[in-house]
């Protein structure tokens, strides 16, 4: 299967809060995140992480993880955990993406 390696983003800022009075901020993500995209994910949460709140990273349009992918997602929790600033969790998850995560035993990392 041929990869055209394409990826972006949508940036969403929720002008209503979570029932924790938390900024709510969406990225929905769209193609392969995978070793030649996965700085994008990261220049585009890295900064948000100080901001506080809860950012949402939705991975129901991604078509394909690979290890650099899961290596930026999983570096970005550890810097929202290690800040405490902010809440970082994964949405719509794919099957593809859960089981990656089963394998890797880092289902719980990312549970809420």
């Amino acid at each position: 299967m041929a990869r055209d390696g394409s990826f972006h983003c949508e940036l969403e800022k929720s002008k209503d809060k979570d029932e924790n009075g938390n900024q709510v901020t969406t990225i929905k993500c769209h193609g392969e995140l995978v070793s030649d995209t996965a700085g994008e994910i990261r220049e585009l949460v890295r900064p948000l992480i100080p901001l506080g709140g809860r950012i949402i990273i939705d991975l129901g349009d991604v078509k394909h993880l690979d290890s650099a992918g899961l290596g930026a997602l999983v570096g970005l929790k550890a810097s929202a955990i290690k800040q405490r600033l902010c809440i970082l969790e994964l949405a719509n998850m794919t099957p593809g993406v859960l089981k990656l995560l089963r394998i890797t035993h880092l289902t719980q990392m990312f549970s809420s």
